[in-house]
């Protein structure tokens, strides 16, 4: 009896362990199974990748003129049920200079689905982005960070970069004050900032930007796409 009850005992703790262990491997934002991930790059230059997740929306035009007041280039990972509603916001976004990235068509989380899935909801958005004019190369975030081995497989198929962060002030903080603080304290050269500025509140949002834009400037920092960011890292 005690025999069964250990045995019992060690697969309910080995179950907890491979559980606990796809989680952790599922949200790692500096580890995938397959093909290239970057979330930060090594460089001695003060230079960092702000990133905007989502829409685009209706919000474009003001963050556009924010990003210009401070010659700040981006990198915009747009969705694609939001493109085909939007299409002159991705275009926009495209004529101003800006890097235009993959975050899936329907922002379902990319894991336990089909190889079908992840390659009609990439395909889809690239096909978009080339609409909007977009000609650089297309690297892709996936919606909440999520990916096991089937996303990234493709991905690699389809020399695609997954693109993830370091410093995500919009999950740990609510208030403008704090976000900004939470960079300053944290950034490095290198970082990839993740911001959400497409929905929510608008003035708040946009506050946000300028804070990172404004301080960071302040300490020399400059802002390139995360295209940009990774030639830095090769020099």
């Amino acid at each position: 009896m005690k025999k069964k009850l250990w045995i019992t005992g060690f697969i309910f703790l080995l179950m907890l362990a491979l559980v606990y262990g796809v989680y952790q491997w599922m949200n790692a934002r500096s580890f995938q199974v397959f093909g290239h991930l970057t979330d930060q790059v090594e460089t001695n230059e003060k230079v960092v990748a702000l990133t905007f997740d989502d829409g685009p929306t209706e919000h474009v035009g003001d963050l556009l003129g924010l990003l210009q007041q401070y010659e700040a280039k981006s990198t915009f990972f747009l969705i694609g049920k939001d493109m085909e509603d939007n299409m002159e916001k991705a275009q926009e976004i495209v004529e101003a200079g800006h890097q235009v990235g993959n975050h899936t068509y329907s922002h379902e989380k990319m894991v336990f689905k089909s190889y079908a899935f992840y390659k009609k909801e990439l395909n889809r958005t690239n096909e978009l982005i080339r609409e909007s004019g977009y000609e650089g190369k297309i690297d892709f975030r996936p919606p909440y960070g999520k990916k096991l081995f089937g996303l990234p497989y493709y991905l690699k198929q389809k020399n695609m970069d997954t693109i993830t962060w370091n410093l995500e002030p919009d999950t740990f903080y609510s208030t403008v004050e704090d976000k900004v603080t939470y960079v300053n304290e944290n950034v490095k050269k290198g970082s990839i900032i993740l911001l959400h500025p497409m929905y929510g509140e608008r003035k708040k949002a946009l506050a946000t930007v300028e804070g990172i834009l404004k301080s960071l400037t302040e300490k020399g920092y400059s802002f390139v796409t995360v295209d940009e960011l990774q030639r830095y890292e090769e020099e």
